[in-house]
């Protein structure tokens, strides 16, 4: 009896696993492997996520725009903060540049007025780039050619590199500028480039230079060597020595193309932030040169240039058929070209 209770108390307690199927535990093993797969794939989105928005934020501290505060709000279109490819603006980065354009006509005294621009250590003007054909060849290269002036990578001599607040160029009317007027004007409205016009009221002078300089040219009495601007008296003098003869009969022609041409690009830039300057206005008054810096916006100081003026004194004494100027010109509104209009 006591073994059958024995017995009994056994068989109660001892349960036999009923058998499962191999197929529902690999099941559940796959399914829990998922489950976990996803859980941790989705820990690591959210830091991968989390180090981006992180990253993203730090750069934006960085590159934080620069702002002008003490600048009226209708010169704003005027100021940039250029990123140049070729080198770093470092401290200077936030400090801001303008962008300006000399447009002038050969023999105006561009040359000479780009030296006393380049002579302040803010500004830095860069030449006649146009010269060159193959960049005013469309308007697609002096587009792009402009682009690197303005954004600091076009590097000459005159270049301040970092340290600029005043950038731009010198160009002629008859280098692309007044065939593409249309798009040059939209382009400077765009950027915001302000226009230099530099002309001279006697346009008979600026004859005299022409001839003189083409006569150059071909004769190169300094040892050979051509030169558009010397720096000596001594290599003046010998320049000055040439007087050429003049064509009277084409001479009201020419005087008056050159007048229209003048005209129409001060016509075609009305609309452009711009300044009108005339060489003898400089040459007699040199408080002009006060107001070309405060257009700019750059501190004011004492230009200064090496340059040394080839043609004194008066017309009469540089050319050879002036007997003939003279009639040709007396009674024609050209007359006020025949008196001497500055002094050196």
């Amino acid at each position: 009896m006591g073994d059958d209770l024995c017995f009994f108390t056994r068989e109660s307690f001892i349960i036999k696993p009923p058998k499962k199927n191999p197929l529902v535990l690999r099941m559940v093993v796959l399914i829990f492997a998922m489950i976990c797969g996803i859980y941790i794939c989705s820990v690591c989105l959210r830091q991968i996520g989390g180090q981006s928005n992180l990253s993203s934020l730090t750069i934006q501290v960085v590159e934080r725009p620069c702002e002008a505060t003490d600048i009226e709000p209708s010169e704003k279109p005027f100021v940039h903060y250029p990123k140049p490819r070729t080198f770093s603006r470092e401290e200077c980065a936030c400090n801001p540049v303008r962008y300006f354009a000399i447009l002038s006509t050969q023999r105006s005294g561009s040359g000479w007025f780009e030296t006393l621009l380049n002579s302040h250590i803010n500004i830095s003007s860069n030449g006649e780039i146009f010269s060159v054909k193959v960049r005013r060849s469309n308007i697609s290269t002096i587009v792009e050619t402009l682009d690197n002036v303005y954004n600091l990578d076009w590097l000459t001599s005159a270049s301040k590199n970092e340290c600029t607040a005043a950038v731009g160029l010198k160009w002629m009317l008859n280098q692309g500028l007044m065939q593409h007027h249309e798009e040059i004007v939209e382009y400077f409205k765009t950027k915001g480039v302000s226009a230099i016009f530099l002309f001279r009221r006697n346009l008979l002078r600026r004859m005299v230079s022409i001839l003189a300089n083409s006569y150059d040219q071909k004769a190169k009495p300094l040892n050979g060597t051509h030169k558009s601007h010397v720096h000596s008296t001594h290599e003046a003098e010998i320049l000055a020595k040439y007087k050429p003869t003049i064509n009277t009969t084409l001479l009201i022609p020419d005087l008056k193309q050159v007048e229209d041409l003048v005209t129409k690009s001060l016509q075609y830039f009305k609309s452009t932030r711009h300044i009108i300057l005339y060489y003898e206005d400089i040459i007699n008054n040199r408080t002009k040169l006060v107001d070309v810096q405060d257009f700019l916006k750059v501190p004011r100081r004492d230009l200064k240039t090496r340059q040394v003026k080839i043609h004194k004194g008066p017309l009469s004494s540089q050319v050879e058929n002036w007997d003939d100027i003279t009639k040709t010109l007396n009674g024609t509104h050209y007359e006020s070209f025949l008196q001497e209009d500055y002094k050196i």
